[in-house]
């Protein structure tokens, strides 16, 4: 049985040290051959997206910024940027209003084919918050260039933990938002949990139908960032997921791993796992992917370390650490470079950093 191939994209929205430019470029060149066709630009550590949103981004920035775009588009992938509006919804008036309007248009400077509005990490316990965040939404919607527009909900999953963080959320919230939303608004969802293990089209068809409209997944896998994540490579490839999930879904975007080039080896597994659906077997995906992205060799040394990267993490990793090292170290690849400075806890997410960025 064959099912449509949503869309594919990648939403950089994690915690942590963030990508250079030119590793951004690295994972366009490699994804988007395979099938990945958006590109949406939000770090959590670029602070000019989050808690200091009024303020544009410094010229080089900015300039590096609209290059990128232009890489994009030139590979044939949309290029976005994720906007949070911090704290915006708990007072949106005159003044913020201006503020954003001002924002949107240093944004739509910088070339945008789509434009995400995410209340995503803020407290939800306000009175009449699906009002008010479809009314920041829609007033985006008027001032964008940008031809697409996504929102992220602040309780973005039916996980109860976002109940627990960031405080109870509001009777018939997600309903409300879809009643409210312009239908053409795509919404970002992670799944029934933050970080989920499976999504099916049970599960999407319920959300679709409490929101109004398909949703846009915002897949948290390979992503590993946080405190406990961050110890941890994530390099398997797509389980969990079913290609009939396509019926229900406006896209599905992957939060990237911390690793650019080896996130890109499980990510390079998704469109296969829609091209061949129940002919999907993860061993071989990965395989292909791998050796495609880090040579037959190094490929091999990455099967052979799963376990330990995936499932025993750093802290389990004490005693064979120093051989691991010098096994990565005869290999002359971004991939085994990636490993060493992992090895190093160099892709290391502190508590502090998830509470301020």
């Amino acid at each position: 049985m064959t099912h449509p191939i949503p869309d594919l994209g990648i939403v950089e929205g994690f915690f942590g040290p963030r990508w250079s430019w030119a590793e951004r470029t690295a994972v366009i060149d490699h994804l988007a051959p395979s099938g990945y066709r958006f590109y949406h630009y939000a770090p959590k550590a670029d602070a000019h997206l989050r808690r200091d949103w009024r303020t544009p981004h410094p010229e080089a920035e900015a300039r590096a910024i609209a290059a990128f775009a232009d890489h994009c588009r030139a590979r044939g992938v949309r290029f976005g940027i994720g906007l949070t509006p911090f704290e915006l919804h708990a007072d949106f008036d005159a003044a913020g209003r201006g503020a954003l309007a001002e924002r949107l248009a240093s944004l739509d400077a910088l070339g945008l084919d789509d434009l995400a509005i995410l209340f995503d990490d803020m407290r939800g316990d306000v009175p009449e918050l699906a009002e008010r965040q479809a009314a920041i939404t829609a007033f985006c919607a008027e001032r964008t260039r940008a031809t697409r527009l996504f929102m992220c909900p602040t309780y973005y999953s039916d996980d109860r933990v976002l109940d627990r963080v960031f405080g109870a959320r509001p009777a018939d919230y997600l309903q409300t938002l879809g009643r409210l939303l312009d239908p053409a608004i795509r919404v970002y969802w992670t799944g029934e949990e933050v970080c989920a293990r499976e999504i099916t089209p049970g599960h999407l068809r319920d959300v679709a139908e409490r929101l109004g409209r398909p949703v846009c997944l915002w897949d948290n896998y390979p992503v590993n960032d946080g405190p406990r994540m961050s110890d941890h490579l994530h390099l398997r490839a797509f389980t969990g997921r079913s290609a009939a999930n396509a019926a229900w879904l406006s896209g599905h975007a992957i939060n990237p791993a911390l690793q650019p080039l080896l996130g890109c080896i499980p990510a390079a597994t998704l469109p296969i796992l829609y091209r061949k659906a129940e002919a999907y077997r993860y061993m071989e995906a990965f395989r292909s992917a791998a050796k495609s992205i880090a040579g037959p060799e190094l490929a091999a040394m990455l099967e052979a370390n799963i376990l330990s990267f995936d499932d025993a993490g750093l802290t389990r990793l004490t005693t064979g650490s120093a051989a691991m090292r010098a096994r990565y170290a005869k290999i002359d690849h971004d991939c085994a470079r990636e490993v060493l400075k992992w090895l190093d806890f160099g892709y290391h997410v502190s508590a502090e950093n998830v509470q301020t960025q």
